[in-house]
């Protein structure tokens, strides 16, 4: 598999390619240069198993602002810069674990150099990021229009740029908010270079579009064994990124550990708030650290045997419901306890 042969590249004390375990990214929604706030978010965002994030760095403030924040954190710190150069060089001198620039925006040759001497002196990687909806116009000419060809061909050139400075600790991101483009990209680059892949859909949209044109994307790219980190990009709270992220690559077989929370779909014959019982049991076994299949089913019908490749479920029933184990109905529960039995058998699961 590709991930399997991508050098190794040092985030942090986070190690990513050659076949190390595909990381999890976020970036934070905050102002940068608020470091109560950025800390905080950084800190729920870690709580709920993100492994890598990354800021905005639009200002010399909040260059200056990564400082405090790393003695506050646990995980790598990204800084993200666009066009002024010399914000790469503050940011890196303020801590940051790596960079993510575009060589085609960020200036001279002379200009890139003067990151690259500072990025090689201090042993930084650099994520180099190409974007299909800034493709350069000659590239588009050349190929008739945003293709993944020439996505392929821009990102090839700027890591060319950097290799000439004599530097290869190097991470590439090609992104499209075109999913089969993106994919196509991603299979283009894999078979071109060895440096890992940091994956994902750009602008991808809205919790549910955005999850569905995510799911499907990086699907299609980690099931051919590319990529080496992923960001689920969400227009919303961060938060939801870490959940989607973690069970794409639990449903891809690419993660194990947390609990799966299987539910059936609401029928005719539902006699309980199902949709709600699915949410608060989700929520509820976040914080829960076993490696099992719950199972919520909306009657008692069928939920015993819906529910049998489960370790455990509930069954709602009218004013009541079913606790199963194995598909075995272990107890009637009122329907108010459900929950905190659930989460009672939860708790004392290896007791």
């Amino acid at each position: 598999m590709y991930r399997d042969h991508t050098k190794v590249i040092k985030i942090g004390d986070c190690r990513i390619g050659g076949g190390n375990p595909i990381r999890i990214q976020s970036m934070t929604n905050t102002k940068t240069e608020n470091v109560t706030e950025t800390v905080a978010q950084i800190q729920k965002l870690t709580a709920a198993g993100c492994e890598i994030i990354r800021c905005a760095v639009p200002t010399m403030e909040a260059a200056a602002a990564l400082k405090e924040i790393k003695k506050q954190i646990t995980i790598p710190l990204v800084a993200d810069i666009h066009f002024d150069y010399r914000l790469a060089i503050a940011a890196m001198e303020n801590g940051a674990d790596k960079i993510r620039i575009n060589p085609g925006n960020i200036g001279s040759r002379d200009r890139v150099k003067a990151v690259v001497d500072v990025a090689k002196e201090r042993q930084i990687p650099i994520r180099v990021g190409v974007n299909s909806g800034s493709l350069e116009k000659e590239l588009v000419e050349k190929y008739h229009g945003v293709t993944a060809e020439g996505i392929v061909e821009s990102a090839l050139d700027k890591v060319h740029i950097i290799e000439d400075f004599g530097y290869d600790n190097l991470v590439i991101s090609i992104k499209s908010s075109d999913v089969l483009m993106c994919a196509k990209a991603h299979e283009l680059i894999a078979e071109q270079t060895n440096y890992p892949l940091h994956v994902g859909i750009t602008e991808a949209g809205t919790l549910i579009s955005g999850n569905i044109k995510s799911s499907v994307g990086l699907a299609l790219i980690l099931s051919k064994g590319i990529g080496d980190t992923i960001r689920v990009s969400l227009t919303g709270d961060p938060l939801e990124e870490i959940k989607s992220a973690k069970l794409i690559l639990r449903t891809l077989g690419l993660r194990k550990g947390g609990i799966e929370v299987v539910s059936c779909p609401t029928c005719g014959r539902t006699r309980i708030d199902l949709i709600g019982l699915a949410n608060q049991v989700e929520n509820m076994v976040a914080d829960i650290p076993l490696d099992l299949k719950v199972a919520v089913m909306g009657c008692v019908v069928n939920g015993p045997g819906e529910a049998k490749e489960a370790d455990i479920g509930i069954a709602g029933g009218v004013g009541e419901g079913l606790l199963i184990k194995k598909g075995e109905v272990v107890r009637k529960v009122p329907e108010d306890q459900l929950l905190a039995v659930l989460r009672e058998e939860l708790l004392h699961w290896n007791d």
